[in-house]
């Protein structure tokens, strides 16, 4: 199988889930992959991302503090942050952003804090950051309409609304599609995928969860982007190659440490 112009721009392979298959998973990717993005969550998986991208030139880290994990975080901890961003295969902050899904995750105000602190420390480094946003779609919006427009990311496994993308859009942001854009409750996401400007797409997988059809309920992982690419290619009318390939280009062009 010849090796395909695809990046998986959304990967946690630093989990416990690949503990058993690790190397050889990263074989197969090696080998059929242009390469993947592992974006930590607190400080230990950050390290354990920048481990793997520094044992594997294919594997490239971000590192940032996710929402859900703020209870053991502090904001000293952006000191370690702001360490790793010169390290090359650091190429984004992430994953980061806001996640009002339900009470147990830290108060909105906690996590408006810890963005607001990450979206500077990006701008510091110029570096683009990877955004989660699960139910806080109006809240994170207007704090990155607020931000200079020199700020710029992704917005990972992305599920507003096309008016939410309009105007991010117009700020040079990208969004990322994976197994939610195979699914037939996609939440409208197949509908946006299907008009967005070919040079904002990136794939991703977010492994190891929510695997495409048709593995959906099973461990994902970043061989199943090009399943993500060719559903998107049928939607839209174009062929894998060129989707894949146009992906590839995006995903060099956000993140610029990629080789």
């Amino acid at each position: 199988m010849a090796r395909l112009p695809l990046y998986d721009t959304h990967a946690h392979l630093d989990v416990e889930d690949f503990d058993a298959d690790r190397k050889e998973l990263l074989q197969k990717i090696g080998e059929n992959m242009a390469g993947i993005i592992d974006p930590g969550c607190d400080l230990l998986s950050s390290q354990k991302a920048l481990d793997l991208a520094h044992a594997y030139p294919f594997v490239y880290a971000a590192v940032g503090l996710h929402p859900e994990e703020l209870s053991h975080c502090s904001l000293k901890d952006l000191e370690q942050l702001d360490a790793w961003c010169a390290d090359p295969k650091v190429v984004a902050i992430g994953e980061i952003g806001l996640d009002y899904y339900n009470d147990e995750n830290s108060p909105h105000a906690l996590q408006q804090e810890f963005l607001q602190a990450q979206l500077e420390l990006a701008r510091k480094h110029q570096l683009p950051v990877i955004l989660h946003d699960r139910d806080s779609h109006e809240d994170l919006l207007a704090i990155l309409l607020s931000q200079p427009e020199d700020l710029t990311g992704v917005l990972h496994c992305f599920s507003g609304s096309w008016e939410m993308a309009e105007k991010l859009l117009e700020r040079g942001w990208y969004f990322g599609f994976g197994g939610t854009s195979t699914f037939k409750n996609d939440r409208g996401v197949r509908s946006i995928l299907a008009k967005m400007p070919e040079d904002r797409i990136l794939f991703e997988t977010d492994s190891p969860y929510m695997a495409p059809v048709p593995y959906r309920g099973k461990r994902n992982n970043p061989l199943y982007t090009a399943i993500v690419a060719e559903r998107a290619a049928a939607l839209r009318g174009t062929t894998p190659e060129k989707i894949m390939e146009c992906s590839s280009n995006n995903a060099k062009m956000l993140f610029s440490k990629l080789k």
